[in-house]
């Protein structure tokens, strides 16, 4: 099945978090935070303003980005986990 997020959505597969902090101190699952890191999948074709003219988003599939900790909506395509977020809940490319 293929997946292609509508207009400025984008999906986006989350980079697994560290398993040992700086230190070595090794990490349970209970404790660790989803991580606010991931990977762009796929993106909308972008943002239809009143005019009808289609602004295309900033971000493209193979980008790495930060993201708010509730951003976005889980869903599980393929048996996987992904989000699907608006380009406005990214807060920035990782370069």
């Amino acid at each position: 099945m293929t997946f292609r997020p509508l207009h400025d959505r984008v999906l986006v597969r989350r980079v697994e978090a560290e398993e040992k902090t700086a230190g070595g101190i090794i990490i349970p699952d209970t404790a660790k935070e989803k991580p606010q890191e991931g990977e762009v999948i796929s993106v909308g074709s972008g943002s239809k303003a009143e005019d009808g003219t289609v602004t295309p988003l900033d971000v493209k599939a193979g980008d790495r980005i930060l993201f708010g900790k509730w951003s976005g909506t889980e869903v599980r395509l393929n048996g996987e986990d992904l989000l699907i977020m608006k380009e406005s809940d990214i807060l920035g490319i990782v370069g």
